[in-house]
């Protein structure tokens, strides 16, 4: 059987420092969704590179959105090209997930908003609350489940017809069902323990100037298995869609 292709559209990446030590957005989906499971096809649309005609990615059996040190407000050429070709890959029922600001550009793709969270920053681990009802990513389980997360904006107001599946404390939209097969979720499931820890470290002086204590943040890091168990799900689904594609086109 031909191999399973994900496709992982890069809008940013880590700090050097970070990248160094642990690697790139990719390289830590790519682990969590399973190294040797699938083929994966890489685009940077943050230096430009150009995305395939949404015509012509039947080969693709996911696609997953990182996170980016850009802002979804700003509007940037890269990224409203990107959201444009999201709303069209989402009508063709293409599996999606959007990480981050890939949650945001998928929201603010298909008619939500965007912008900076009025709430403020949002780093290391903490609470999200899990919304009743049944849905392929998020099983039923406990209701408050910890998350990895760093953010300075937030989807203000979801698309018609989203679904939401998760709230954080100061943010009623932390994790969407955006109909078809397309999800986002503003915290980080590739992020581990050491990722997050090295965030909040990366970010100690932002952090000071905004008031947090990021000892404080540091220490209470802690495992947040959800970010696993979600992208595992992802993977099943994107291999179903992959073996249903090749038993087709058999």
């Amino acid at each position: 059987m031909p191999a399973v292709t994900v496709l992982i559209v890069k809008t940013g990446s880590a700090p050097p420092p970070i990248r160094r030590r642990y690697g790139d957005f990719d390289s830590w989906f790519r682990r969590a969704l399973g190294e040797q499971r699938f083929e994966y096809d890489i685009i940077a649309v943050d230096h430009g590179h150009s995305l395939p005609d949404p015509l012509r990615t039947d080969h693709y059996a996911g696609v997953v959105i990182t996170g980016s040190p850009a802002m979804v407000s700003s509007r940037l050429d890269w990224s409203e090209r990107t959201a444009a070709w999201l709303a069209a890959i989402h009508e063709r029922g293409r599996p999606l997930l959007g990480v981050c600001y890939g949650h945001q550009l998928m929201a603010h793709a298909l008619g939500g908003r965007v912008g900076p969270n009025p709430h403020g920053r949002r780093m290391g681990t903490h609470a999200i609350y899990r919304s009743p009802g049944k849905d392929d990513l998020f099983t039923a389980g406990d209701d408050r489940l910890a998350v990895h997360s760093t953010h300075a904006e937030a989807v203000l107001e979801p698309p018609p017809g989203a679904r939401v599946l998760a709230t954080a404390d100061g943010d009623p939209y932390h994790a969407l069902h955006f109909g078809q097969l397309s999800w986002g979720v503003q915290f980080h499931p590739e992020f581990d323990d050491e990722i997050m820890r090295a965030y909040i470290d990366e970010r100690r002086d932002i952090l000071k100037t905004e008031g947090f204590d990021a000892d404080q943040l540091y220490r209470c890091v802690t495992e947040a298995p959800l970010g696993s168990e979600l992208l595992g799900r992802f993977a099943d689904l994107c291999n179903r869609r992959g073996e249903e594609r090749h038993a087709v086109s058999a």
